[in-house]
């Protein structure tokens, strides 16, 4: 059951000559812990008066898998490092819960602060000054998930404490947005048969999964949007590069790609998610959100003629069979389990209380 609470309160805001009313919304389920649940604040230390009229409390699309949302962002050692996080108990994760002892470990790596042109400088540096919760020239840094608070300079993860601050390995102070294109199909036999699953008899849906080099988890073909692209854009870009190889093709060959791939990316599609992404390198400061959209090949002709190479990031990749026993990275479990949905899929073999007489 979804519960909904709220509290009215006053607060004053730069620029407005009377205390302006502010509704702050806390979401959960009822079975569920505290430490998924969304809340939203508005950071007063950069609002003008067209940001109110924005103004919601949360995403209600992403947050019915509140257990989920927020636990890989608290594990320790952090990604690539000895770095162990601050422990953050379950209780205390959300900003709304008053903790005057939160002593976070700071850490920003060593291939951020290096300065590499995908990353902001440091937030005190001289001549940078973010434009945060709006478009800063080509880099976006509005939230999917609404506005989120800036305090003392500093942008703060909208879903709770991680238990250190700074940006990890994350290059952008605040949202660093991503693309998952989750190409799927039909499994099918020797025949060219759909294949049911025994026990659910259900179709069995297949996707192309890429093993991660740095973490060796499955994970779907996904990387960060550039400043200035378009989502569309980084969806069949990221997907060339990491499940065909694409950087490594010639110029004809990555024409005949292109070619081949246009009819699958620019059919219908389903966009599966939109919002933040529970992200083992997100910290206080600087989190993953990421747009996954669904690209199903129906008849299996169009991907049968594009040999999967594993490139850029990607260690391995392959067809994967879908079923809730798959352990991917990050969200990636989540968001495959809605195309199963969309689709009609197989994804469990516990039928559930609602299927049996």
């Amino acid at each position: 059951m979804l519960l909904l609470a709220g509290a009215l309160r006053a607060v004053t805001v730069p620029g407005f000559s009377r205390a302006v009313a502010v509704f702050s919304f806390t979401v959960a389920l009822s079975a569920q812990p505290v430490r998924g649940v969304l809340q939203h604040r508005p950071p007063l230390s950069n609002l003008s008066a067209n940001y109110w009229s924005h103004l919601h409390p949360v995403n209600m699309f992403n947050s019915y898998n509140v257990k989920s949302y927020h636990s890989k962002a608290l594990k320790s050692p952090y990604p690539g490092s000895d770095v162990e996080r601050s422990l953050v108990p379950e209780d205390k994760v959300g900003w709304l819960i008053e903790w005057k002892d939160y002593n976070p470990v700071e850490y920003t790596a060593m291939s951020v602060l290096a300065g590499p042109n995908w990353a902001d400088p440091q937030i005190n540096d001289k001549g940078f000054s973010p434009k945060f919760n709006e478009r800063d020239g080509e880099v976006e840094r509005k939230s999917l998930n609404g506005l989120y608070v800036v305090e003392n300079g500093r942008p703060r993860n909208p879903v709770g404490r991680t238990g250190l601050t700074g940006r990890g390995l994350l290059g952008r102070w605040g949202p660093n947005h991503a693309a998952d294109p989750v190409v799927t199909r039909w499994k099918r036999d020797g025949s060219g048969n759909k294949v049911a699953h025994p026990v659910t008899g259900k179709n069995i849906l297949q996707f192309v999964a890429i093993k991660r080099r740095d973490c060796g988890e499955w994970a779907i073909p996904g990387g960060m949007v550039d400043p200035g692209e378009k989502i569309s854009t980084t969806l069949k870009r990221e997907f060339e590069e990491e499940a065909l190889n694409s950087l490594q093709k010639s110029p004809e060959e990555k024409a005949e790609l292109e070619k081949q791939l246009h009819k699958l990316f620019s059919q219908e599609h389903f966009v599966v998610y939109r919002g933040y992404v529970d992200d083992p390198r997100n910290t206080d400061n600087a989190w993953m959100e990421t747009e996954a959209v669904n690209y199903h090949d129906e008849t299996g002709e169009t991907m049968d003629n594009l040999p999967l190479e594993a490139g850029d990031d990607a260690g391995i990749v392959k067809w994967v069979d879908i079923s809730e026993k798959l352990k991917l990275y990050a969200s990636h479990s989540y968001f495959i389990k809605l195309v199963t949905e969309k689709r009609g899929a197989h994804w469990s073999e516990d039928l559930g209380p609602e299927c049996h007489e």
